[in-house]
């Protein structure tokens, strides 16, 4: 009998229910809102823009952040995943550019707003998801 690694890809794949994607919503508004009472250079107006802002953040995580982090793979793997907090900053100012073009209220300043700002996303989305379990078996 040989030994080896079996990677299977019939499991389960992301879960796309309406709960699911309003619940991750919900956590990004969090982290975002988070973010912006505690890093100085986030500024967001008012709930509309916030909400707004979650569901840009949304749209460009789903969209970028697998390419990015493809293309950025080996500087992630040097830097113990540090590089990750780097893409995650890149992509919120992404979202604060988007947000900008679109005339909401929903600033970042430069690169250390979104960096931070980044940080306390990831943080709040890390605790959410220990509190928040789904079932097994799910």
């Amino acid at each position: 009998m040989s030994r080896g690694i079996f990677v299977r890809f019939d499991g389960p794949g992301p879960d796309w229910s309406i709960e699911t994607l309003v619940l991750r919503l919900i956590i990004n508004a969090s982290g975002l809102f988070l973010a912006s009472a505690i890093v100085p250079g986030i500024r967001i107006g008012d709930w509309q823009s916030l909400l707004a802002g979650s569901a840009i953040f949304a749209i460009v995580n789903m969209l970028l952040r697998p390419l990015a982090y493809f293309l950025s793979f080996c500087l992630i793997m040097v830097t113990f995943g540090f590089f990750a907090l780097v893409v995650n900053a890149l992509l919120l100012a992404l979202t604060a550019w988007a947000a900008g073009q679109l005339d909401l209220n929903f600033t970042i300043d430069g690169f250390w707003s979104a960096f931070f700002g980044a940080l306390i996303i990831t943080l709040v989305s890390v605790l959410a998801s220990i509190v928040v379990r789904r079932p097994v078996g799910r």
